[in-house]
């Protein structure tokens, strides 16, 4: 017996919450660079406040994937968790835009954002829970679908306060203007009313009905076989060990030789802290004491699918420049094309409105093509239509350089928004397929570390590379997100779609 085909309300109701988690994503990405820029942050200190969110969404992801995968109650399995993190998020929305210190809005984007990730990634897995595999690719399809409506419609509302409504889009310095706190505001109700429809409109499949599904029967068997061989702690602290020490040896050697500063300090002491926790685990699997989430995620990290692995590389380099973007795109607009650096002057919050709709485009864009790229997916491949998507939104961002007039971008942004449909979906699609029924939720988590590390990544490098290697000049870093976009391009090629098979 197999899942049911779901109908295209169906799968629009368990995907329509989506809506207001855009809704939060794209006003954070779009104006938070803004408010620390406002609060008195100097441009290579940007990607170093940006870096506690995605810190969060390493622990938080698999943590709450975990417990997903192992709840089941009023609510169901996956529900309780978007509806935990939908209030939380939209208290942090509300909080956000009234911060008068630069710590405090770093500290309520670093609340947010784990506040997010604990409504995402229980839906990405909730697509896999629902949907046969052969309507997985629309399943994610229609996420991007609501993730570029709500990014439409909340990227440009700052720009829509000012010029529909007529509310100030400037303030005096060190103060949020008052188009961002409504914003702000507006996001965080939508935020909450689009969970709470998913919520209230879907019913998740019970423990007993997902054991009678032939597929499911057969990921949890072979599941079940890998869970009675955990990795020998040997394993785990010979490469911890190595882990730790080279954590270690490159923090000294760019500290007392070469240069560091906060975001190269992070990234070398996580290095040294994910060698830790293997040694950790080592240790409790010595005293076998397996048994627990922490040990069990930690193992099913190293056992990860062959087709897992091969997509973390694409995803690695596909969020590098997506992070690249989301935190460059303000002041690269704004000093290289308008020519401002002068946060409270009218012409650089011109240009800081301009950058909100130029992602409301590219979100739109993204809308547009999301089930355009279902129907190419199922005429060629959905390997092909990802690293097409990918070049194209490479030569896009790196567009950026040459254009002067504003309103050409809004071209670039096309093939931004081309390349960010495919990455909301084709990996899901790709991935799922490979997933064991009963691990969907951890795994989703876990595959969430590929979108994390390179967040982290960008975060401890571009700042040393914006100050020391290009002049304080952030159209830089977009140049280098549209190579890395092609970069994950070429890396599509090499993975294993189960699925297509």
């Amino acid at each position: 017996m197999s899942k049911p085909r779901l109908s295209f309300w169906q799968i629009w109701n368990m995907s329509f919450g989506f809506l207001g988690i855009q809704f939060g994503f794209a006003l954070q990405n779009a104006n938070v660079s803004r408010i620390f820029e406002t609060l008195g942050a100097k441009i290579d200190a940007i990607p170093i406040l940006w870096i506690a969110a995605p810190i969060t969404g390493l622990i938080v992801q698999p943590i709450i994937g975990h417990m997903s995968d192992n709840t089941w109650g009023r609510l169901g399995r996956r529900r309780p968790y978007f509806l935990s993190g939908a209030v939380l998020a939209s208290l942090a929305l509300i909080i956000i835009p009234n911060s008068f210190v630069l710590w405090m809005a770093a500290g309520m984007l670093w609340i947010m954002d784990a506040s997010i990730n604990i409504s995402m990634e229980p839906f990405r897995a909730f697509v896999g829970d629902m949907l046969p595999s052969e309507q997985r690719t629309v399943g994610f399809s229609m996420q991007s679908f609501f993730i570029g409506i709500g990014a439409v419609v909340a990227s440009a509302l700052p720009y829509i306060m000012t010029n529909w409504f007529g509310v100030s889009n400037t303030a005096a310095e060190g103060v949020i203007p008052q188009s961002v706190k409504l914003s702000f505001y507006i996001g965080g109700v939508v935020f909450f009313l689009a969970v709470l429809w998913t919520v209230a409109s879907t019913k998740e499949y019970n423990p007993e009905e997902l054991k009678k599904f032939s597929e499911e029967n057969k990921a949890e068997l072979s599941n079940a076989q890998n869970e009675e061989n955990f990795i020998p702690s040997k394993k785990f602290y010979s490469r911890g060990l190595a882990w730790a020490i080279t954590g270690v040896v490159l923090f000294l050697t760019f500290y007392f030789f070469i240069y560091m500063d906060y975001g190269l300090g992070v990234f070398f002491l996580g290095i040294t802290a994910f060698g830790v926790l293997q040694i950790i685990v080592a240790f409790l699997t010595l005293q076998k004491k397996t048994f627990n989430g922490f040990v069990i995620v930690m193992n099913d990290l190293f056992k990860m699918p062959k087709t897992m692995v091969q997509l973390s590389y694409v995803q690695f380099f596909s969020w590098f420049a997506l992070f690249a973007m989301w935190i460059y795109t303000t002041p690269a607009v704004t000093h290289h094309i308008y020519h401002a650096s002068d946060t409270s002057s009218a012409l650089y919050n011109e240009g800081a409105d301009w950058v909100g709709v130029l992602m409301s485009v590219y979100n739109g864009f993204a809308a547009v093509t999301a089930f355009l790229l279902v129907y190419l997916a199922k005429k060629t491949s959905r390997k092909g239509v990802h690293a097409i998507s990918l070049i194209i939104g490479g030569i896009s961002l790196a567009s950026f350089y040459v254009i002067q007039n504003p309103h050409l971008l809004l071209i670039s942004e096309l093939g931004i928004g081309l390349a960010w449909a495919s990455i909301l979906a084709m990996p899901y699609a790709i991935l799922t397929g490979s997933l064991p029924a009963n691990k969907m939720g951890v795994y989703m988590g876990i595959f969430n570390f590929f979108i994390v590390i390179p967040q982290i990544t960008a975060a401890a490098i571009l700042g040393f590379f914006v100050k020391h290697l290009f002049g304080d000049e952030a159209i830089y870093a977009l140049l280098l997100g549209g190579v890395s976009f092609i970069v994950a391009a070429l890396l599509v090629l090499r993975v294993d779609d189960v699925d297509e098979k």
